[in-house]
């Protein structure tokens, strides 16, 4: 199995090299890997012995970056060390201030070797997946404690076949599994993993701290008025067709739309559903709250903040691979709503359950789930209540850590 393990990782890497001759995403996912081992020599000193963080994409990295921080609060001068597997991510964070910034080179037995020579780390953080056989393998030859935060599996991975025996020996090098619920911790240990604590979700602290203390945006702010704002965040062209009618329905509501991609491309087909939106690059303090109803941001960083200027929340995803993060909106006390995708994700079964998130499948079924909410303040503060009840896990994770 390993041989189709390495084949597979060596196809995946010429894959994205053709494919970075015409994809922007691609050519960033190569180009940043150019004399990644002598970038990683100028600035990474062995003898600091830095704990790294490993994070797929942007998502994981909020997810991780409270035990990090937290880390990082309690020891100063521990160094500190991020990769990336995605642009997404290692774009947005790479003059991240608390750690130096890299791309993670593709898994192959000699990257990982020559890695894990260079950083020396003290020890290894991984959050919710990604488990790279050879780097994992590397770690555990050196004695390297492994830890992933913020886990969560399923019955139906790889893991838990009767031909995954291959990836259930990747499991076998972790340290110690934090996961975030009572499924994941029965999967692994019919496995025969017993190092596992039920930690629950660090995003909920990230979310939770986001929001007692949101960065202030004047221009949203004025653009919003006294209006009622509904805020679509990380949408997709499926999501952004589907709010055409909500906003033609709704002319007394505010809509912010805040797309995953933010590609010139891409905004102009959003304004093309849209004529008479507003670009946020281009609005101004100086034009009248009341002269656009729907503002377009096109950049990247602000979703986060965004939320609290809100009534309500759509999030995008649910019509592709599945949705994004729906507890940046239900902390601040947004009902959200979203498409259909959305099985693999706790917090979002869980929203639907205690009645502050809907899943919709149509825009009929988009204007029912907003009329079902835009005037439902307990769904609201069930929102809001349910983020501050799973807040914690960043806690429990640092404790074991110490004593590890």
């Amino acid at each position: 199995m390993l041989w189709i393990y390495n084949i597979g990782i060596v196809m995946y890497g010429l894959i994205v090299k053709l494919a970075s001759l015409f994809n922007e995403k691609a050519k960033l996912f190569v180009n940043g890997r150019k004399k990644i081992f002598e970038n990683i020599a100028q600035k990474v000193n062995v003898k600091d012995r830095p704990i790294w963080f490993h994070f797929a994409s942007l998502g994981e990295f909020e997810q991780g970056r409270p035990v990090l921080e937290k880390l990082k609060s309690e020891n100063p001068s521990q160094k500190i060390v991020v990769t990336f597997f995605s642009p997404s991510g290692y774009e947005i964070r790479k003059n991240y201030a608390l750690a130096d910034v890299f791309y993670l080179p593709l898994d192959t037995s000699s990257n990982a070797k020559r890695f894990v020579e260079l950083i020396n780390p003290k020890s290894a953080i991984f959050t919710k997946y990604e488990f790279w056989f050879h780097y994992f393998k590397e770690l555990h030859k050196n004695q390297i404690p492994l830890f992933l935060i913020s886990g969560i599996f399923r019955s139906d991975q790889t893991f838990f076949k009767s031909y995954g025996g291959f990836y259930r020996n990747i499991l076998k090098y972790v340290t110690h599994f934090f996961v975030q619920n009572e499924e994941s911790v029965s999967l692994l240990k019919s496995i025969g993993i017993n190092e596992v604590s039920l930690a629950g979700d660090t995003r909920f602290d990230r979310v939770y701290e986001n929001a007692q203390q949101p960065k202030k945006l004047e221009l949203i702010e004025t653009f919003c008025g006294n209006s009622r704002v509904f805020i679509a965040g990380s949408t997709w062209p499926e999501d952004e067709k589907l709010l055409v009618l909500l906003t033609e329905k709704y002319p007394d509501w505010k809509f912010i739309i805040a797309p995953h991609e933010i590609g010139e491309n891409h905004i102009r087909e959003i304004e093309g559903l849209f004529p008479k939106a507003t670009r946020f690059s281009v609005f101004s303090s100086k034009v009248s709250a009341t002269s656009s109803q729907i503002l377009i941001i096109d950049n990247i960083g602000m979703l986060s903040s965004l939320y609290q200027y809100g009534k309500l929340a759509y999030i995008g995803g649910g019509f592709g691979v599945g949705i994004h993060n729906t507890l940046e909106a239900a902390a601040f006390g947004l009902p959200v709503i979203f498409g259909p995708k959305y099985d693999k994700f706790q917090e979002a079964k869980d929203l639907i359950a205690i009645g502050a998130a809907k899943s919709i499948s149509s825009a009929d079924e988009l204007i029912a789930a907003f009329e079902d909410f835009k005037a439902n303040e307990r769904a609201s503060a069930d929102a809001k209540n349910y983020v501050k009840e799973k807040k914690g896990a960043t806690e429990m994770i640092i404790e074991t850590l110490n004593r590890n």
